[in-house]
């Protein structure tokens, strides 16, 4: 196994890792363009939320193409950047709807993925600028086993999204609670994710279950 994925504890057991990861890593080797996140933060979601720990998954698509704004973790950006992305606002508005309460001052979602929340994207390297263009080096494995591989327990799946809520597909049988709305995208936005009320709905399946709800505000 590649010393870069020392990190990862059970999620390098992955078939991914074994299979696909080493020729996406060889194009990526090979393409001259700036690559966003930057390699030592490109595993960050599964750095920071072990399998184990995983309750909640939200999906995301790809990473931000903007530079310093990506660090690995979906729909999150790094504590210093203002404004925040369009996306990541409606997020923050629907959460201030749903739950009544301010949201967290900065657009970093750690604290989220601290506490068993897996911040995946579909893909997990964009050039910068170019949104989507790494769409086909084949990162949708990974989604789709870390999809499977979760699902054997009980998990809570926020799928915002034409696109993500096509992996439902990899989600195994069980005591799921799955959740599917429009994106936040501005585009998207008003059509059905606003009012959604994602956040409460996670909360109330937890509780209901008898383990820890998510503190989504600060």
């Amino acid at each position: 196994m590649a010393t870069d994925l020392n990190s990862l504890g059970n999620w390098a057991k992955l078939p991914f890792f074994e299979t696909t990861y080493p020729k996406i890593k060889a194009a990526l080797a090979t393409d001259s363009r700036t690559i966003l996140p930057p390699q030592s933060q490109r595993f960050a979601a599964l750095e920071r939320t072990s399998a184990e720990a995983t309750r909640v998954v939200i999906m995301g698509q790809d990473p931000y193409p903007t530079a310093g704004h990506a660090h690995g973790l979906s729909f999150s950006v790094e504590p210093n950047v203002q404004p925040l992305p369009r996306s990541l606002k409606n997020i923050y508005k629907e959460l201030e709807t749903d739950l009544g309460r301010p949201a967290p001052t900065t657009g970093d979602l750690r604290p989220w993925a601290d506490q068993g929340v897996l911040l995946l994207n579909t893909v997990l390297s964009v050039p910068e600028g170019e949104a989507n263009a790494h769409k086909n080096l084949g990162w949708q494995q990974l989604a789709h086993q870390v999809l499977a591989h979760v699902s054997q327990t009980p998990t809570a799946f926020i799928l915002w999204g034409k696109q993500a809520q096509a992996l439902d597909v990899y989600i195994q049988p069980g005591d799921h609670l799955i959740l599917k709305s429009a994106h936040p995208s501005p585009l998207s936005a008003r059509r059905g994710f606003f009012g959604s009320r994602p956040f409460s709905a996670v909360n109330t399946w937890l509780q209901a279950r008898g383990v820890p709800t998510i503190k989504w505000t600060s």
